[in-house]
């Protein structure tokens, strides 16, 4: 049986020098926090430099801290109770908030050392550039966020198109041209329906962008691949990991394609925050329906009076 990678992080530390026991002594006392922690932190902390934790990561068989931190995620995630893999049964509320929190803080801040920096421009500049943009999702998760991507794109002023449904996927890729653009969102990259559309719209002269983890089927059609590597969670195999680090990926095109399209799409957001100032549902202006139909909701009471 392969020992863990914990277990050998403690069988090297006796043979260690002072300086790496140090940061295995630290990464054994506290694994979730390490997960969180930078090179310079870390380094900090255990008293060493950013070169002794790189060293100490290769002698545990690893190219640096990320692959080590990956590795480390993927054991807790598989060693967790079935409620959280951060969380016992037995942890109390204040427990599970600092964890859970501590944990989702985590996978955000992680975002940031995955992103291929030239191949998130080239991708920024492809969508900036297209004709059309058609996103789309695999499944329900997926597909929220290529709706989500769709709305903000739209709004600075890109013609782009949400899909969820698979056989209309496929349509919208043999309707793509050279030069346009199909976002594919999915964390788990092996729908073969979705791969489909993928291939289609690639046979037009589509570009690819892929946000799925690295290795998937999906990740080796892109043409512009944003790998995101995320431990499984302990209760859905797409969990809040996901969730965040697509949503916070999502965040960062938008704000890149924004700065890219310059002052129009400014312009463009500006109108539109106008528009729902003016003309947006405002509960202290606007009484609320009640759900029975019988008026409208008058106050805080919940009173219900005839509509006019």
């Amino acid at each position: 049986m392969t020992p863990s990678l914990l277990q050998k992080i403690a069988d090297i530390r006796a043979k260690a020098p002072a300086t790496r026991r140090a940061i295995l002594d630290l990464i054994l006392e506290d694994p979730d926090r390490v997960l969180e922690e930078s090179f310079e932190f870390l380094a900090e902390r255990s008293r060493s430099s950013v070169p002794t934790i790189m060293r100490t990561c290769r002698d545990l068989g690893f190219a640096g801290l990320r692959e080590f931190k990956l590795a480390l995620a993927q054991e807790l995630a598989l060693g967790g109770s079935p409620l959280h893999r951060r969380v016992n049964i037995e942890d109390t509320a204040d427990e599970v908030v600092s964890k859970i929190a501590r944990s989702a803080a985590a996978s955000v801040a992680g975002v940031r050392n995955q992103l291929d920096m030239a191949v998130l421009d080239r991708a920024v500049a492809a969508i900036v550039a297209a004709p059309h943009v058609d996103l789309y999702g695999a499944g329900a998760t997926s597909w929220f966020m290529a709706n989500d991507l769709q709305a903000r794109l739209f709004r600075l002023g890109i013609s782009a198109n949400a899909w969820a449904d698979y056989h209309l996927q496929q349509v919208a890729g043999a309707a793509q041209r050279p030069g346009g653009v199909v976002i594919a969102i999915t964390h788990v990259g092996g729908m073969p329906s979705l791969l489909d559309a993928v291939d289609i719209a690639r046979a037009q002269g589509s570009k690819v962008i892929a946000i799925t983890r690295p290795g998937t089927p999906l990740a080796a059609k892109a043409d512009f691949l944003i790998a995101l590597s995320v431990p499984d969670d302990a209760v859905m195999h797409v969990g809040i990991d996901a969730y965040l680090t697509h949503l916070t990926v999502i965040e960062i095109l938008t704000v890149l394609v924004a700065q890219r399209c310059g002052e129009p799409a400014m312009q463009r957001l500006q109108r539109a925050r106008e528009a729902f100032q003016r003309h947006g549902i405002d509960a202290t202006k606007f009484p609320l329906q009640s759900w029975d139909g019988g008026g409208v909701v008058s106050g805080r009471t919940g009173d219900v009076e005839d509509a006019p």
